[in-house]
């Protein structure tokens, strides 16, 4: 039986471990992070593949060293994804629609901090490059409380350790609906919008990620919609990927990528999922 890598110990790993067993791939856990790893033995099963790299990168660095297997999506993979800045850039001159987005890149003069929020109509969102979940995600109304923002991050950049010293500036796009779209291997294999409880809009919430309270459907995908999804894997070289679609008034956008994305149960698929995934592991184990 194959034996694949898994870094998580989170939903995913928990919802894989029975289908991909009906289909001879064994999956184990690695525990890269929140421990301590001796560097001259490996503490690690032999794994014949791994699934997605570890999210802290430089624990990830001594478990691939460790592991010397490939993965489904390897570091490359998963700091393109995480960059949001570069996903926009790259998909833009690709001609994948995309929500028009500022980079700024600390510190910055305050006359290129106000031509970004001049650029656009306000609200406009501002997001760091490079976190999850919908951390750190906030609007600004007014140029005043947009400045404040920035003068924020100016000050949580100037820390000497922080890696990344940019933010986004990003359209808002209101009512939108949020889709996750799932690519493996290149092809569309499922979606699920997410959704607001209609309390937590009242309230004034905005954000659909799951992890701040938003729910997960599964739902059928327009055509065009699929294909935008499979264009942005084949753009960004990714295989196995989560891309998160807008769409409002007519109009769907890329807004991010995730390289690491939860699965979610298999009802929200399409029939076949776990054989294109169960396939995807095999061809990367040879590699």
């Amino acid at each position: 039986m194959l034996r694949l890598a898994v870094a998580t110990n989170s939903e995913t790993y928990e919802r894989m471990q029975s289908p991909l067993a009906d289909r001879g791939i064994a999956v184990g856990h690695v525990a890269t992070s929140e421990r301590a790893i001796p560097l001259t033995e490996n503490p690690y099963e032999e794994f014949d593949v791994g699934f997605v790299y570890p999210s802290r990168i430089m624990e990830g660095a001594v478990a691939d060293a460790m592991l010397s297997v490939p993965w489904i999506n390897g570091r490359e993979a998963i700091l393109r994804s995480r960059n949001k800045a570069d996903v926009l850039a790259r998909l833009g001159r690709a001609d994948v629609p995309v929500p028009d987005s500022v980079m700024i890149s600390n510190p910055a003069d305050e006359s290129a901090l106000v031509a970004a929020f001049e650029r656009l109509t306000p609200p406009v969102v501002i997001k760091p490059n490079s976190t999850t979940r919908g951390v750190g995600v906030t609007t600004a109304h007014d140029l005043d409380s947009f400045l404040g923002i920035a003068d924020y991050l100016d000050l949580v950049h100037d820390y000497r350790a922080t890696g990344d010293q940019s933010f986004l500036v990003q359209e808002y796009l209101p009512d939108a609906t949020d889709y996750r779209a799932m690519v493996v291997d290149g092809e569309y294999v499922g979606a699920v919008e997410r959704r607001l409880p209609t309390a937590a809009r009242e309230r004034g919430r905005w954000k659909h990620n799951v992890h701040r309270g938003a729910v997960a459907e599964g739902v059928e995908l327009p055509a065009d919609h699929r294909q935008l999804a499979e264009r942005t894997a084949d753009v960004l070289e990714i295989d196995y990927l989560g891309v998160d679609l807008l769409v409002a008034d007519g109009r769907a956008v890329v807004n991010e990528t995730n390289a690491r994305p939860t699965i979610d149960s298999a009802t929200k698929y399409e029939d076949g999922f776990w054989d294109r995934l169960a396939t995807r592991i095999r061809e990367a184990a040879k590699n």
